[in-house]
Parts: structure tokens; C-alpha cells; sequence
């Protein structure tokens, strides 16, 4: 329990919840978007269709032959305008987060660029090159010149 109390304190984890819980909504924001607001004039201007109700029918639904017999059948169709909005919702969301990142390490940059001059001290240059290095690259260059010749 003592554990369990310790992981839980973690700050991580809140905002990982809170994480979840804005993009479960931001989810549902942009699946009304798409279905509600961006889907129906695209439909007006393909001739009233409803993405939503694009299918390709594989078998008609069957009436009950007796009221509460039970054997009637539903319809068996392949829904392939859900998933055109389901592709367009997820275009959207992966869109507004590539802009919000894009967004974010602008700022990022440029608060690391204005707390950054003068605090850190100046990177050392690259390191020198192991002997090996050092062995290898002169024989590279030793077999360049008697191929060169």
C-alpha cells in the first residue's frame, strides 16, 4: 500500500489523468466537428449525401414473420462513410496536435535561447579521435594515394 500511496503522489501520474481526460474531450470536440460542422457542406456539395449514411448493403434487413417470433434479421452492410469520418476526424486532431507541438517547441526554443545566453557554460569541442581512429584514417589515406597513383 505504502507503494501504491507513493506512485500515486507522483506528479506524473496527475498529469498523465488530466492528459487523458482533455484528450477524451478534445476527441469529442473534434467528432462533432467533423460529423456536425465540416461533413455536412461536403455532403451538400457531392449532392446531399450524408457520409454517415454511405454503405454498400451485403443483405437487405428481414421483417419479423410473427410479432415477437424473433427471426427477423437486421441489415448486414459494410458502413464505409463512418469510416471516411472517422478518417477525417483523425486528420484533424493529428493536425491540431502536430500544430500545438510545433507551437510549443517555438516557445521552448525561444525561452531556451533567452535563459540560456551567458548561464551554461560553452560546449568543449568534439572530442580527439582514438588512436584506432588516428591508425585507421591513415591507412585509408595511405590506401587512397597507391590506388590514386
Amino acid at each position: 500500500m505504502k507503494e501504491f500511496k507513493k506512485f500515486i503522489s507522483k506528479g506524473n501520474v496527475v498529469e498523465l489523468a488530466v492528459g487523458l481526460i482533455m484528450a477524451t474531450y478534445f476527441g469529442a470536440i473534434v467528432k462533432s466537428l467533423v460529423n456536425d460542422i465540416i461533413m455536412p457542406p461536403i455532403g451538400a456539395l457531392l449532392g446531399q449525401v450524408d457520409f454517415a449514411d454511405l454503405k454498400y448493403v451485403i443483405q437487405l434487413a428481414r421483417p419479423e414473420t410473427k410479432p415477437g417470433a424473433g427471426d427477423g434479421l437486421s441489415e448486414i452492410s459494410i458502413n464505409y462513410g463512418i469510416f471516411i469520418n472517422s478518417i477525417i476526424t483523425f486528420l484533424i486532431v493529428a493536425f491540431s496536435i502536430f500544430m500545438a507541438l510545433k507551437a510549443l517547441n517555438k516557445m521552448k526554443e525561444k525561452l531556451e535561447s533567452e535563459l540560456g545566453k551567458g548561464s551554461q557554460p560553452e560546449p568543449e569541442g568534439a572530442p580527439a579521435p582514438s588512436q584506432e581512429e588516428v591508425l585507421l584514417t591513415e591507412i585509408r589515406d595511405l590506401l587512397k594515394q597507391q590506388n590514386g597513383k
